[in-house]
């Protein structure tokens, strides 16, 4: 059994950088003239902080549904793809959250958070040799964090027969 987080810890406020900026940033506040198209209330910067308290508060089936609006609303947000690969996971929706986290990597392969996500996301689905390869990467990039090379133990030990 791979020690791991019941959940996928937050990204640190250290670790964020700045470089991505939330979806929506300058949203439109007078858009109420818009029809009903299935999407929740509001615009993509109010799906994305939702989804976030959602996720917070230990809601992530919930923060799923709004996370997505979001995430495809602003295909090329990071932080709201991380925002939603989180909540996959910590719902049990790990193929999802592979999917999600590698799509991150895809556009920054340097993320060291998502290389961990992924990492956990692969471990969980089974695919061990996938989970050690990114988490070792995360490691590396991150020798300080030790989440990181306490699954990276754990993967390892799952690849022993």
């Amino acid at each position: 059994m791979v020690a791991e987080p019941r959940s996928l810890p937050a990204r640190s406020a250290a670790d964020t950088g700045g470089e991505d900026r939330v979806p929506d940033e300058d949203r439109d506040e007078d858009r109420d003239d818009q029809p009903y198209d299935g999407a929740p209330a509001g615009e993509s910067y109010d799906w994305y902080v939702r989804g976030l308290d959602l996720l917070d508060s230990g809601n992530a089936a919930a923060a799923v549904q709004i996370l997505a609006h979001a995430a495809a609303a602003e295909p090329q947000s990071r932080a709201a793809r991380e925002a939603l690969a989180r909540a996959q996971f910590d719902a049990g929706l790990y193929a999802a959250a592979r999917d999600s986290f590698a799509w991150i990597i895809g556009a920054d392969p340097t993320d060291d958070y998502a290389q961990f996500g992924l990492g956990l996301a692969a471990a969980r689905t089974g695919d061990f040799r996938t989970a050690v390869e990114h988490l070792s990467l995360a490691a590396a990039m991150r020798p300080d964090v030790t989440h990181y090379t306490m699954a990276l133990r754990g993967a390892r030990a799952a690849l022993r027969p």
